[in-house]
């Protein structure tokens, strides 16, 4: 069974890659935008607040190659807060 859409490279992006990686072979642009971003603290990754917003330039999961798998474990908690109403 193939798993090519757990996994794709955009070489031709000007920030190809947009963290420091030591293999570029590795590196995951699935989630070019992380779709965790909104669980603020819960979201797992290596994050810090930079004048009050969420700076993830140090996070590279949803960069890895265990990336679907992750965000994907992490979904049912976006879901959840994404239906809330206000």
């Amino acid at each position: 069974m193939s798993e090519n859409y757990k996994f794709i490279q955009n070489r031709n992006c000007e920030y190809f890659p947009c963290h420091k990686v030591e293999n570029k072979e590795d590196f995951n642009c699935l989630f070019c935008f992380c779709p965790l971003y909104m669980l603020k603290d819960k979201c797992g990754g290596n994050f810090k607040y930079t004048n009050d917003v969420k700076d993830c330039s140090d996070c590279l999961i949803p960069h890895s190659k265990g990336a679907y798998k992750y965000i994907m474990s992490k979904m049912s908690l976006v879901i959840k807060i994404g239906s809330e109403r206000d």
